[in-house]
């Protein structure tokens, strides 16, 4: 995990992302903090992480307000791949955080455990 294209987005309010910054910290793994709500990350890199994690599912942050006041669970049972992607793309709230990325490494969501093996 150590290379300098890693991208974790994430929310400040999250104590789960806090955590998972300081993890990368404590490292001393160099990354680009992106702000998930603002910047979500784009269809590729979502299409990259579906694949790692297998289940489109997996990506949604299922806690969330957005995805409960939206209906997300029956949702995701009659829409597309394509058209969840592009509502993961659209809004960060969706995403299950912390979203971290690179060439090599895909993780969602912070188990240090996890974390460690990477």
């Amino acid at each position: 995990m150590k290379n300098s294209n890693l991208k974790v987005y994430e929310y400040s309010g999250c104590s789960t992302c806090r955590k998972a910054l300081g993890f990368l910290k404590k490292q001393g793994i160099a990354y680009e903090s992106l702000p998930i709500r603002e910047t979500p990350p784009s269809i590729a890199e979502l299409k990259k992480a579906k694949q790692v994690v297998g289940d489109i599912r997996k990506l949604f942050n299922v806690s969330g307000k957005d995805y409960r006041e939206g209906n997300w669970k029956e949702k995701l049972t009659k829409i597309s791949e394509e058209e969840a992607l592009k509502a993961l793309s659209k809004n960060g709230n969706l995403i299950k955080r912390p979203f971290v990325i690179s060439d090599k490494t895909v993780l969602v969501g912070f188990k240090e455990e996890e974390w460690n093996k990477i």
